[in-house]
């Protein structure tokens, strides 16, 4: 005779989870991805890593990466910054985090590893630059962080454009002219000669007209490598995201770059964007268009579906809008946007101090006797907290992290403005 705790089956752990792995595999949309670019000087270069695992060997703890890099005088910058950038963005992220964890450290890590890489190249004292825009897409989840006039935009299913990266061009971004001229820098136009002055605003040495990027050894270190920094995340009818270089920006504006290509896959797309940017303006720069489709797993390999068109104009997100400093996580909403977008993090700020300070939801994000750029063993009592010289450190201790090394606290100082430009401690070369 069998009673009801006989007819009870134990159902296994390991049956437990792999059913959860399943459910969330299930869960998490499709990426589809198409690239394209015509080349003029040969110093665009993209990276396109899909189903990278989190956690290696499960299979389901998987997120993409792509990224764009833009060099000028020269290739050397972009190439170095593809091959290294992603390895030193990972090795900010603690390797015992959870999905939610990982994501919510993906801004900071961002920075760090931003910062590493312009000082590792800028070591090898070559004067190329490049503009980087890195977008990380965990799930429905999508992070972005950018350094000089490349963009990331994204049309939501529901309709409405988003602006995902900030344009660091000195000509239209003034709080980023008045933080170079705070520095040391001098921002001005060519001058010919007679007093007669053409072109885009420079940054005076070395006349670069973007005020944020990775090298760029020669123009001075008040050109930072402090990316813009957002997340958002979609709902589950998913989006269509461009990334693009100023070649196509500089011919088409975000809406049109969405309608000269919609109803297309996502390779056709992009093909069609680089092909009407170079028949606006012709072929002037390097011209290089990446296309993402974030579709729901049940959908066909296609194009998304017409969105719902909103207002004319009620959808644009202000691409620079200075932040309160109360809050980094939270924007005051000055435009409508649909429920189904949901922002998790914006940040655009160039200090150091304010892009990793200790107002974090992981304790564990930095290890005491770690650089928090490099990455570097900090013997007990070398390190150097990122609060050291602040002019409002607040409740602060002296011992309250995190903490750098002298070689990455020299690397702030100069962004700040704190030493002249282009000279560098002894500590720097070791």
């Amino acid at each position: 005779m069998s009673t009801r705790s006989e007819n009870h089956q134990t159902v296994p752990l390991s049956v437990l989870l792999k059913r959860e792995l399943a459910n969330e595999k299930i869960e998490r949309p499709e990426l589809i991805h198409g690239q394209a670019s015509q080349s003029k000087k040969g110093e665009d270069f993209t990276l396109v890593k899909t189903e990278c695992q989190r956690i290696v060997g499960d299979g389901v703890s998987t997120y993409s990466v792509f990224g764009l890099f833009d060099g000028h005088n020269g290739s050397a910058a972009a190439i170095y910054s593809k091959e290294n950038l992603l390895n030193n963005v990972l090795a900010a992220i603690p390797s015992d985090l959870n999905k939610d964890e990982w994501v919510a450290a993906l801004p900071r890590a961002f920075v760090a590893g931003f910062v590493k890489t312009d000082k590792e190249f800028q070591e090898r004292a070559k004067t190329s630059g490049t503009t980087v825009t890195f977008v990380i897409i965990e799930g429905w989840v999508i992070s972005v962080a950018s350094v000089g006039d490349s963009r990331c935009i994204v049309e939501p299913a529901e309709g409405g454009v988003y602006y995902l990266s900030a344009d660091h061009r000195l000509e239209i971004n003034e709080e980023e002219r008045q933080r170079i001229t705070s520095s040391g820098g001098e921002v001005g136009r060519l001058n010919t000669g007679g007093g007669a002055e053409i072109g885009p605003l420079r940054c005076w040495p070395g006349g670069l007209c973007l005020s944020r990027s990775i090298g760029d050894l020669d123009v001075g270190e008040f050109i930072v490598p402090v990316p813009y920094v957002k997340q958002i995340k979609l709902s589950s009818a998913g989006g269509r995201i461009i990334m693009s270089s100023d070649g196509v920006w500089d011919a088409l504006s975000a809406e049109e770059a969405l309608d000269c290509c919609r109803g297309m896959p996502p390779d056709a797309a992009a093909a069609q964007i680089v092909k009407d940017a170079v028949g606006h303006k012709g072929l002037r720069d390097d011209t290089t268009c990446i296309v993402i489709d974030i579709l729901p797993q049940e959908k066909p390999q296609a194009s998304l579906p017409q969105p719902k068109r909103q207002g004319k104009g009620v959808l644009f997100k202000s691409m620079f809008k200075k932040k309160s400093s109360e809050s980094s996580s939270s924007v005051e909403k000055e435009y409508i946007e649909p429920d189904e977008v949901e922002e998790l993090f914006e940040e655009g700020s160039a200090s150091l101090s304010e892009r990793l300070d200790t107002k974090y939801p992981l304790c564990n994000m930095f290890k005491l006797f770690m650089c928090a750029v490099c990455q570097v063993e900090i013997k007990p009592g070398e390190g150097i907290s990122i609060h050291t010289g602040s002019s409002n450190p607040g409740k602060l201790r002296p011992w309250d992290g995190p903490f750098l090394c002298s070689s990455c606290q020299g690397k702030k100082e100069a962004m700040e403005g704190k030493r002249p430009s282009g000279r560098r401690h002894d500590s720097d070369s070791d």
